[in-house]
């Protein structure tokens, strides 16, 4: 009855976990969920005031396809001040989110066996996109040893005629990992002279710690800025999850124009209020907000990566951005989605299990809570670890 490709289509994980996590709550379980990738803070006063002044204003009507001018304007105000990248108003496309930014470059850039290639462990979305547009999802696995970070060497050796685009995300949700300037430059060397785009995502730029520096892969140089598709947004710095707010950034005209074909004739445009409330979260107006969110996250990651690394059976790296710890339990544990499962039902603490991201024998945790309900619920794992049995 249904159609072929949505049969190739899986549930995303965390979204499934959440809402697990959710109905045990409200049939009362005692639950600490660690599983959404969605900040405990609230939206920024300068954003609500600016939604507000939208909504008595009568800013309720459609708008165009890919964003009013005056966001454009904002982003590409932001693009230039904190990336140094130099993008015109055709350049830009606002989306119900990054989600919709990469299902809009998918559909319109991957053609039936396109290979897409796909460090792991990756954003649970990223594979399953490819593979509804018809691509083939090409896995690079990377680890602890490396810092959660494909090498130049990995990225030469995973290239086919077949190649048509590189994923990748810095800061990385599930690791934390942030590729460096020098780290960027050698991927750069090795796509030079070939005609594969880059889908660099970059959500949680501005959330990065213990002086590790953000760098845009489109800053790299020319070459790097032609074939590079820049995606962000504002859920993760600017506790906007449920405004849906996304926006896409890229010199290929005629890739944009395509995306706002397809996304006209899908959502049209994005909430009108979202829009207006945006731009406080783009022209630096909540930088104090956002660096005070940014302090706390810190404080947060380092306590939790403490207190489980004196876990005897389990550790964590360190993550240098987003709010993610990806926990490794292989030594107890090989299978994720059981050791996640046992973990909820026994302890009421609800984690990603790893698998979902590509990656068996680690859980994902998000320290996107007060650090009570962190601290509890580490001692939580801390006793289920004790007394774990397969």
């Amino acid at each position: 009855m249904l159609a072929r490709r949505i049969d190739q289509l899986s549930e995303s994980l965390t979204m499934a976990i959440t809402s697990l996590a959710r109905e045990l709550k409200a049939n009362g379980k005692d639950v600490l969920s660690f599983s959404a990738g969605e900040p405990d803070f609230d939206t920024p006063q300068a954003i609500k005031d600016a939604a507000i002044k939208a909504i008595n204003e009568g800013f309720t009507k459609y708008t165009a396809v890919d964003g009013i001018p005056e966001l454009k304007e904002a982003i590409i105000g932001k693009l230039q001040r904190d990336n140094g990248l130099s993008y015109k108003p055709e350049h830009i496309i606002v989306s119900n989110g990054a989600k919709q930014s990469l299902f809009n470059l998918t559909q319109v850039l991957i053609d039936e066996g396109d290979e897409v290639i796909i460090p792991s462990p990756y954003w649970v979305t990223y594979p399953e996109l490819v593979k509804y547009a018809g691509g083939k999802p090409v896995i690079i696995p990377t680890n602890e040893s490396n810092g959660f970070k494909i090498t130049p060497k990995q990225l030469e050796d995973a290239i086919t005629p077949k190649t048509k685009l590189l994923i990748l995300t810095t800061p990385s949700n599930p690791t934390g990992a942030v590729y460096t300037k020098e780290e960027l430059e050698a991927l750069a060397k090795v796509l030079a002279g070939t005609k594969i785009f880059v889908a660099s995502d970059e959500m949680y730029e501005k959330l990065v710690y213990g002086g590790a520096k953000f760098t845009s892969a489109a800053s790299i140089n020319e070459d790097m800025f032609e074939r590079t598709i820049t995606i962000n947004g504002l859920s993760k710095s600017a506790a906007m999850t449920g405004w849906r707010f996304g926006y896409l950034a890229s010199s290929q005209t005629e890739l944009v124009k395509a995306m706002k074909k397809l996304q006209s004739q899908s959502t049209s445009n994005i909430n009108s209020i979202t829009q207006k409330a945006a731009i406080p979260g783009l022209d630096g107006t909540i930088e104090n907000d956002i660096e005070m969110m940014r302090k706390e996250f810190e404080k947060r990651r380092d306590r939790a990566v403490a207190l489980l690394n004196a876990i005897d059976g389990i550790s964590v790296l360190s993550p240098d951005g987003a709010f993610y710890l990806f926990v490794n339990h292989s030594q107890i544990e090989k299978d994720s989605m059981l050791f996640a499962k046992k973990l909820l039902e026994q302890e009421g603490v609800a984690v990603v299990p790893g698998i979902g991201f590509g990656s068996e024998g680690y859980f994902r945790f998000s320290f996107a809570t007060d650090m009570t309900s962190i601290e509890e619920g580490i001692e939580r794992i801390k006793r289920f670890v004790a007394t774990y049995r397969a």
